[in-house]
């Protein structure tokens, strides 16, 4: 098992386990189990540390079953993870789900005036996401006979409604700039409302879409990343992978976000730890390192006899007395897979 498959294990199972009860009540969260009451305690301290050193309470609402959480001001109400609250955004009305329940964060941690919270939703208001949901998919027809007749080649990816119907949001995918000009008017004449056309990249487009990755996992830019970071090959090389596109690209065909979940520690230890292309001097003569794994504390040194024998240190086994000059040649079809 690689350790990427090994550490989205270790994120199923605590994930899985989280909400389990154990025998003595306390749910199991991981490796320990932990009391609910212990665990809001917890988080009531936190809360009161950050009031008094003058924080400011929030609440994070997401939009879409995958997406950025955007802070608001809880306006003095209380609200619990999963309700739904009517917001005001750039973009006019919102029907959102709140993914963090009333929280306190130091002042440092808001970068722009929070907007109120509206109101919690309401039937009504679930009722009326519903339909523009109905909307939606009425409007797929009208858009792909639209690009037919323009003479547009434009595949179209979501389609996202307004809360107040203010707007309507059309998300595709294209080969280049399109000229999509005469097309928003066509569809702004039809909708007979505002019209935003956005061209978005193969990762957004996983996201939107959902699937199932290699792993067996629903994808992780659907169910829990907020954000793209960058991922690069080198990532992928300091963590001993394969570097075969089909072993460390995800289904958009770019790298995998997952390869930089763990690059932070394999990036500390790394540099700590001897790396390959060294040349050291060992008790049975001097080699070159092949392999270096912190993971197991050890590596591999092909020694510079006549036979060219393999041998396994430990890193205080060795000493490092110079590096061998090479070229570092990566195959252009990996390097695009990065995310430009």
């Amino acid at each position: 098992m690689s350790t990427i498959e090994i550490e989205n294990e270790k994120k199923f199972r605590y994930h899985k386990n989280k909400n389990q009860k154990s025998d003595n009540g306390s749910y199991i969260g991981g490796c320990s189990a932990v009391s609910p009451v212990a665990e809001a305690e917890d988080i009531n301290a936190v809360n009161e540390k950050n009031a008094k050193d003058g924080g400011v309470e929030i609440i994070g609402v997401r939009f879409r079953n995958a997406g950025k959480v955007y802070y608001f001001s809880p306006n003095g109400l209380d609200f619990e993870f999963g309700d739904h609250v009517i917001v005001e955004t750039v973009r006019g009305m919102e029907y959102g789900q709140v993914t963090i329940p009333n929280k306190v964060l130091p002042e440092s941690e808001i970068f722009n005036p929070l907007k109120p919270v509206i109101r919690k939703a309401d039937t009504a208001d679930a009722e009326k996401d519903k339909a523009n949901r109905a909307l939606e998919a009425e409007a797929r027809p009208v858009w792909e006979e639209n690009v037919k007749k323009n003479s547009l080649v434009m595949q179209l990816v979501d389609i996202e409604y307004t809360f107040d119907n203010a707007k309507l949001i059309f998300y595709f995918t294209a080969d280049g700039r399109v000229d999509f000009r005469d097309l928003v008017k066509d569809l702004a004449s039809i909708f007979r409302t505002r019209i935003e056309l956005r061209q978005i990249g193969v990762r957004d487009e996983a996201r939107l879409i959902g699937g199932i990755g290699v792993c067996g996992r629903p994808f992780c830019c659907k169910t829990f990343l907020t954000d793209f970071s960058q991922v690069s090959i080198k990532m992928a090389k300091e963590q001993n992978l394969s570097l075969s596109s089909s072993k460390i690209s995800g289904t958009c065909g770019r790298l995998m976000c997952c390869l930089r979940f763990e690059h932070d520690v394999y990036e500390k230890e790394y540099a700590t730890f001897p790396k390959v292309d060294s040349i050291v001097s060992t008790s049975f003569g001097k080699g070159v390192i092949v392999e270096s794994n912190f993971l197991t504390g050890k590596i591999k040194v092909k020694m510079s006899d006549a036979v060219g024998n393999f041998k396994s240190f430990t890193p205080g086994e060795v000493k490092i007395i110079g590096c061998l000059r090479t070229e570092n040649n990566i195959d252009k079809s990996l390097l695009e897979l990065e995310d430009k």
